[in-house]
C-alpha cells in the first residue's frame, strides 16, 4: 500500500482552508446583513459583531488576511514541495538543514511581528505584560501531563501499529537525530531548535498571528480548528498529525484563557524539553520509548 502521508497532509491543509473560507464567508455575509448591504468591501469582510475571548482581534484588518494567507502558503508549500523532491537517505537531519529550519522560523516570526506592529504595540499584541505570569508554572506541566495521557492513549489503542501498517514513518526526523547523532554541535543545534526556535517562533506565528487573524474573520472555534490543523500539518509527519492537532488546540486554549502568549510558549517549551530529555535518557539508559515520544 502506498504511503498516504502526502494525500492526508494535502487534505489537512485543504480542510483548514475550506473551513476558514466557509466560516469567514458566513461571518462576512452576516456582517453585511447587520450593517445594511452598503456594498463596502471593508463592511462585507469585517463583521461588526464582537468576537469573544481574551485574545483581542480589533486591530486586525483586511491586509492581515494577506499576511495569514502568506503564512499558510509558505508552510503548506514547503511541506507539499518536500514530497516532490528526490528521496533523501534515511536518517536524521544534518547541521545545514537545522540551521535553515531555525533561520526560517525566525524569519517567519519576524514577518508576522512586522505585520502586527504596524498597528499595535508588541506587548499589547502578545499580552507580554501578563500580571499573572507565575501561572505558567502550573499551566505548562498540566498541559504536558494532558498530552502524555493523549500519547499513552494513542499507544494503547494501537495508533502506532495502524500507522506502521499503512507504511507511514512513525518517528519524526528531529527525534531520529536525538536517537542517532553523536555530534555535540548537531545536538546543540537540535536543542536550540526544540527549546528556543520552536516554542518562541511557532507560538508567535501560529498562536500570536495566524489564530487571531482567523478568529477575527472566521470566529473563535473555526480559527482554533484551522490554526491547529495548519500547525500540525506543517510538521510534515502523518503519525504526529493527530497529537499535534490536539496540542495545537491546547495551546490555543491556553492563549484564550490567559490572553498572553507566555502561556502557550511555556507549555510548548515544557513539552519539547521533556521530549528531548526523555529521548536522551532513553538513548543512554536503553529505555524503550518507541515512537511518538
Amino acid at each position: 500500500m502506498p504511503d498516504p502521508t502526502e494525500l492526508v497532509l494535502t487534505g489537512a491543509f485543504a480542510t483548514a482552508l475550506v473551513v476558514f473560507g466557509v466560516a469567514s464567508g458566513l461571518r462576512a455575509w452576516s456582517g453585511r446583513g447587520l450593517d445594511g448591504a452598503s456594498g463596502n468591501f471593508e463592511t462585507a469582510v469585517i463583521p461588526p459583531s464582537p468576537v469573544p475571548g481574551r485574545v483581542a482581534v480589533r486591530s486586525y484588518q483586511v491586509p492581515d488576511l494577506l499576511g495569514a494567507a502568506l503564512v499558510f502558503l509558505v508552510f503548506a508549500g514547503m511541506v507539499l514541495a518536500s514530497f516532490q523532491m528526490p528521496e533523501k537517505p534515511a536518517g536524521a537531519p544534518d547541521k545545514e538543514t537545522l540551521l535553515i529550519s531555525i533561520g526560517f522560523l525566525f524569519l517567519m516570526a519576524g514577518f508576522v511581528t512586522a505585520m502586527a506592529s504596524r498597528r499595535i504595540e508588541i506587548s499589547s499584541w502578545l499580552g507580554l505584560r501578563w500580571p499573572a505570569w507565575p501561572w505558567v508554572f502550573l499551566l505548562a506541566p498540566a498541559s504536558l501531563l494532558f498530552m502524555w495521557l493523549i500519547l499513552v492513549g494513542l499507544k494503547v489503542t494501537g495508533y502506532i501499529e495502524w500507522m506502521e501498517s499503512l507504511g507511514v514513518e512513525t518517528t519524526q526526523e528531529t527525534v531520529k537525530l536525538l536517537q542517532q547523532s553523536d555530534d555535540p554541535r548537531l545536538l546543540g543545534l537540535m536543542a536550540i531548535a526544540a527549546l528556543i526556535a520552536a516554542p518562541l517562533c511557532e507560538e508567535i506565528i501560529f498562536r500570536g498571528y495566524l489564530y487571531p487573524v482567523m478568529k477575527k474573520f472566521g470566529g473563535m472555534f473555526p480559527a482554533a480548528i484551522c490554526s491547529a490543523l495548519v500547525f500540525a500539518a506543517a510538521h510534515g509527519n502523518l503519525t504526529a498529525l493527530l497529537p499535534l492537532f490536539i496540542f495545537g488546540g491546547v495551546l490555543v486554549f491556553l492563549y484564550e484563557k490567559t490572553g498572553s502568549i507566555w502561556a502557550p510558549i511555556a507549555a510548548h517549551f515544557c513539552f519539547n524539553g521533556c521530549t528531548v530529555a526523555l529521548q536522551m535518557a532513553a538513548r543512554y539508559y536503553q529505555i524503550p520509548l518507541g515512537s511518538l515520544w
